[in-house]
């Protein structure tokens, strides 16, 4: 099978929690390939093994049987590979809203000046260039989700992995949200995968994958919707 264009494949990847009676299968044998260009949303419903399949495409977690490697990758999994928007809090709570976005770069040795200008320009692709001085204490929980795209954005990664970005937002915001993430990814060439229960949201992306009960189906391309993400709790 061809590499090219192969960002990350899995090969029967599968992740058990537990063992023994109470041994808890969250992916089963999950078998995938994501190609720069790609864009993807994964849907099915809570517990039906999302996050945990977007966790071993990023390397946070290591499958209990199987493979997931990333041929497409010149180093290995990482913020200026592999950007993660995780479905629960992830800001830090001692640094400003810029600070956090803009923390991936200046772990990879940009200066602070030039991450703090590219952290702004991303935070206001998604409305929240307004928050940049404010901690995260301070932010709602729409606030914070927006805040996490525009770091992963930030890092410019290969690949995009989004763990329901929308499903704090409200219609518009949600809207903006997606767009940034898919021009950001037409710039920078890379895959985009989107885990969702939005089927709004599902069409804005050219293929749509499902997962029930931790096993994944990949599908065909579908056409792809215009329509804005549905209202979804805090927009703010």
């Amino acid at each position: 099978m061809s590499t090219a264009g192969v960002l990350v494949r899995c090969r029967a990847a599968a992740r058990t929690y537990g063992a023994g009676p109470t041994a808890v299968v969250a992916v089963h044998g999950a078998s995938c390939e994501i190609r720069a260009g790609d864009r993807i949303a994964i849907t099915g419903p809570s517990g039906s093994g999302k996050s945990t399949l977007l966790h071993l495409l990023a390397a946070l977690e290591v499958p209990t049987t199987g493979e997931v490697t990333w041929p497409g990758l010149a180093e290995k999994p990482g913020p200026k590979t592999v950007g993660v928007v995780f479905q629960g809090p992830s800001l830090i709570p001692a640094l400003d809203v810029a600070e956090n976005t803009a923390l991936p770069l200046v772990l990879a040795g940009q200066p602070e000046p030039a991450a703090r200008r590219r952290a702004l320009d991303c935070l206001d692709l998604v409305d929240a260039a307004h928050l940049a001085d404010k901690l995260p204490e301070e932010l709602s929980g729409g606030q914070a989700q927006r805040v996490a795209v525009a770091r992963v954005l930030a890092a410019a990664p290969r690949l995009i992995l989004a763990d329901e970005p929308t499903g704090q937002l409200d219609q518009g915001t949600g809207s903006r949200v997606i767009d940034a993430l898919v021009a950001t990814a037409d710039a920078l060439g890379a895959g985009l995968v989107v885990t969702t229960h939005d089927p709004h949201v599902a069409r804005r992306l050219r293929e749509q994958w499902s997962m029930h009960d931790g096993r994944l189906q990949p599908g065909p391309p579908t056409p792809q919707d215009s329509q804005p993400p549905s209202p979804q709790g805090d927009g703010q």
